[in-house]
């Protein structure tokens, strides 16, 4: 995998270290995840809720390596050629047309324009040719975004570090990159993919890590409203949602409640930045009712000190 003080990691503390070090807070289960995937030269699948930090772990792993990121967001119609490799079409055409113009006549064979000067890397072939001591970082994100038959494209690639150009031949990695594919599950993904890969499960942070990262990552927040608001995001995540808030809902909160000169949370302070964790009008409604509902049990409860902070769901 990567270096730490000159040699490669030695084992998944020291990339939970690395991570740290770039302010990106990860668990032992998914530091473990990485430093396997990069030591035995698997594709590492990652599944989890929108917002869990699949994603940002890829992106903190470039940068705890100082190295190449390489990305490929999958959508549904993705080609090959917009994955793997395409070629030159209109510098062909061009060369077409320069011999064409000159004296010589000089017919152009098939293996002079399908050769590696017209060829153009995509993402796969990119990381696959990728030259250095330290691997890039390839991130397929939202593979189950993509279409089942693009799934195949990929089986050469994620089990051999090799891509195939039939005019040329089968290109394979020097340096096997560090591949990291994420999904949402919003379909299934084959067998043949997931045997091919490694499988690491993001969950959502317990409270007192989720604390650590909003410190982290909007350091103009005070203690209180970290604690308060980390509390009424794990409340909100236990109610009947389309669309449970992660992380980075939490962040851009805590961060829009920082903005607004929040520094200790009310009612009045949720229901006006809800837009940054209700992603829909039927949870913005049951995140309402659910607050309205304790003010309701306050009341008939026996009364305890006043308090400024936020009465959670």
């Amino acid at each position: 995998m990567v270096r730490e003080t000159g040699i490669f990691f030695r084992d998944a503390e020291a990339v939970r270290r690395g991570l740290d070090a770039v302010g990106h807070v990860v668990d032992d289960g998914t530091a473990t995840a990485l430093f396997l995937a990069g030591i035995l030269h698997k594709p590492l699948l990652v599944e989890g809720e929108p917002g869990v930090g699949k994603t940002s772990a890829a992106l903190a792993l470039a940068r705890t390596l100082d190295t190449e990121l390489i990305r490929l967001q999958c959508y549904e119609g993705l080609t090959a050629s917009e994955a793997l490799y395409e070629w030159n079409y209109q510098r062909q055409l061009l060369s077409i047309r320069l011999t064409e113009a000159s004296e010589a006549r000089t017919r152009l064979k098939d293996a002079d324009l399908f050769s590696e000067e017209y060829l153009q890397d995509r993402p796969l072939l990119r990381a696959v040719r990728h030259r250095g001591p330290v691997p890039p970082v390839l991130l397929i994100d939202e593979i189950d975004r993509a279409d089942d038959e693009f799934e195949a494209l990929l089986f050469e690639f994620l089990g051999e570090n090799a891509i195939t150009v039939p005019e040329l031949g089968t290109f394979t990695a020097d340096t096997p990159p560090i591949v990291v594919l994420t999904s949402n599950r919003s379909r299934e993904l084959h067998d043949a993919l997931r045997r091919r890969c490694l499988y690491h499960w993001i969950d959502f942070p317990p409270p007192e890590r989720a604390a650590e990262i909003l410190r982290r990552t909007v350091r103009e927040a005070n203690e209180p409203l970290i604690a308060s608001a980390t509390a009424f995001i794990g409340r909100v995540r236990a109610l009947d949602l389309d669309k449970p808030p992660g992380m980075a809902e939490a962040i851009d909160w805590v961060s829009a409640l920082t903005a607004l000169q929040v520094t200790r949370l009310a009612r009045s302070d949720v229901l006006g930045t809800l837009s940054t964790i209700a992603k829909s009008a039927d949870d913005r409604t049951v995140i309402t009712q659910a607050l309205d509902d304790f003010d309701s049990a306050e009341r008939t409860a026996p009364r305890e000190p006043a308090g400024e902070e936020v009465r959670q769901p």
